[in-house]
């Protein structure tokens, strides 16, 4: 089975309902040229110094309620990269949370991201997100009419255990919005994603913002890994809409090759300290 995939690659900046409008625009034009999943950034709905101001519900909230409507008009799966989610338990501290809608203007199911940015690079930027961000505390795969996705979020990439645990539930395509620093990405966003790709032999679609950021500038580049490794798909450093046809039976075949999840040890994956 073989699908039409679009991403789309935007600069959100600290004005929700412009960028709202650009999503609205660029689903409706990648809709027409055959799109049947569309996949989003990290932060998709508003980037700025405010996001408190900028807290949805889900659903409920601006953000839902046009990806829903998109969804139906055009009879899509809308990965809906990630957006501000209101959090009852601490208002200031908002869950950072994909959402996936179906043809029908149905929420599927959210994902809120677990690992949190807190970092600091040299010659690079300091960021701690956990100051404003509470991480949610669940990994979720989901079954969909183009098979069975894996849900992250950007800095999760770099935990490899999260990964290997969706590909045992049977993911065959990991979802990674990203809003990854121009210092880190240079070195490690093709690297990390093609990993996550040829460990577990799924595919990995990575919609990725671009543009100035209020702490940093974004990377760019997003792309589509396929189970093989291979860079499929990838955008330029503009903000726009990138193609691709992912084809479901891939991850099966490169499986039939490479027999990595079934020649797990897991029977002597305890580490045993030597000597006192």
């Amino acid at each position: 089975m073989k699908f039409t995939l679009a991403i789309l690659q935007i600069d959100t900046q600290d004005n929700k309902q412009d960028n709202l409008k650009k999503i609205e625009s660029l689903i409706d034009e990648a809709a027409e040229k055959g799109a049947q999943v569309i996949s989003m950034a990290e932060m998709v709905s508003y980037l700025g110094k405010d996001p408190r101001s900028n807290i949805e519900k889900i659903p409920g909230g601006d953000s839902f309620e046009l990806l829903s409507k998109k969804a139906k008009d055009h009879a899509l799966w809308i990965h809906g990269g990630s957006i501000y989610e209101e959090n009852p338990q601490d208002p200031k501290k908002p869950f950072n949370t994909t959402m996936v809608i179906n043809p029908q203007g149905e929420l599927v199911s959210i994902y809120r991201k677990l690992h949190l940015f807190d970092v600091h690079i040299e010659r690079g930027p300091s960021v701690k997100e956990s100051d404003n961000i509470s991480a949610g505390d669940e990994i979720v795969t989901i079954s969909t009419d183009y098979g069975k996705w894996g849900l992250c979020i950007c800095y999760d990439m770099r935990f490899g255990e999260m990964f290997r645990l969706m590909a045992l539930d049977g993911a065959e395509i990991f979802f990674v919005p990203a809003n990854f620093t121009l210092n880190t990405g240079k070195d490690h966003w093709e690297s990390l994603l093609r990993t996550r790709a040829i460990e577990n032999s799924c595919y990995v679609v990575a919609a990725a913002q671009i543009g100035k950021k209020p702490k940093f500038t974004a990377y760019g580049r997003s792309l589509v890994v396929d189970p093989w490794g291979n860079i499929i798909a990838q955008a330029s450093d503009t903000e726009g809409i990138l193609l691709c046809e992912i084809d479901l039976d891939l991850p099966q075949k490169v499986s039939n090759q490479l027999y990595t999840l079934p020649n797990r040890r897991s029977d002597v994956y305890t580490l045993k300290k030597s000597g006192s």
